[in-house]
């Protein structure tokens, strides 16, 4: 286990937030078409002049695509991720009508909360956020909110916030003194409460757990919140399927409700390695989607 400050955190961003503002003004004049043009030389960009990035994108699709990952597949993987970036600006935007968004496992997770209360819902940076964020806006009708890390994409965010404010207003800010309890009001109204557990924040620890066919640290402090707060656990993702599609899973993760104290560690370690076999999974089906463009097997 390790509580160092990880590679992530201390990277500065490479966002520049003149460039994000201008993407905004052509995204919301040009519409969604004509601004995707400038995705495809972003992607060229990075591929080509972030040596760093490109190695642990193709470490990473080598053992999700399970042969040798070429230029190819590294320009789809950037090209995945500004996509959904750009699109955060028109679901933020309550753009639904752009998107087709195939939702599977909502009816289980809906009749999961009949009883008023809420439930945790565990991710990875995988996909897109927003478009998990936008079914409590949408057609789905379940209110969610999200615990997120919001230093790491400060610049973005504050883009963002000046679109469309009211789209912050759902967000947990992790670390933050009165985490829990915002947690807990919004779990009691009936809320799913999102967190990603991929990365560490902070001083997390971690623990090595199998994914992809090779140990790999993931953080425990995701999995302690979902314990401490004795709810029920939900794996998420919002894959981007290309063009305008995207697919939304929930899929039953772990049941915190009746762990005690004295069997608690045992049950987080097992609701971490089903995690991590659900993201494998999921990594394989839309391989381009998992945006850790760091070395995740060797995290330091």
């Amino acid at each position: 286990m390790k509580s160092d400050t990880p590679d992530w955190v201390r990277r500065q961003e490479r966002s520049n937030l003149a460039i994000l503002r201008f993407m905004v003004w052509l995204s919301l004049s040009f519409g969604r078409g004509a601004s995707r043009v400038v995705l495809y030389g972003i992607a060229v960009y990075y591929v080509i002049f972030a040596p760093q990035a490109r190695r642990a994108s193709r470490g990473y699709l080598r053992r999700a695509l399970g042969r040798w990952a070429n230029w190819r597949d590294g320009f789809l993987h950037v090209f995945s991720f500004a996509s959904t970036v750009h699109d955060r600006i028109y679901l933020l935007n309550d753009r639904f009508d752009l998107f087709d968004i195939e939702v599977h496992g909502a009816e289980e997770l809906r009749a999961k909360l009949a009883d008023g209360n809420g439930a945790l819902l565990i991710g990875a940076h995988m996909g897109s956020f927003e478009v998990l964020r936008a079914i409590g806006r949408g057609r789905e009708g379940l209110k969610v909110a999200m615990m997120m890390y919001e230093e790491n994409a400060r610049k973005i965010n504050a883009t963002l916030e000046a679109i469309n404010p009211v789209a912050t207003q759902d967000i947990i800010g992790l670390g933050q003194p009165g985490s829990m309890i915002a947690a807990r009001d919004k779990l009691d109204q009936g809320y799913l409460v999102g967190m990603l557990a991929d990365r560490r924040l902070g001083d997390d620890v971690t623990t090595p757990i199998d994914f992809l066919g090779e140990p790999a640290p993931f953080p425990v402090g995701p999995f302690r919140v979902a314990a401490m707060l004795k709810r029920p656990v939900y794996f998420m993702t919002g894959l981007y399927m290309g063009g305008n599609r995207y697919q939304i899973h929930f899929e039953p993760l772990a049941d915190f409700t009746q762990v005690e104290r004295a069997g608690r560690d045992a049950a987080i370690h097992a609701a971490q390695q089903v995690y991590a076999d659900r993201l494998s999974h999921f990594c394989r089906q839309a391989p381009y989607n998992w945006f850790n463009f760091f070395d995740f097997w060797q995290d330091k």
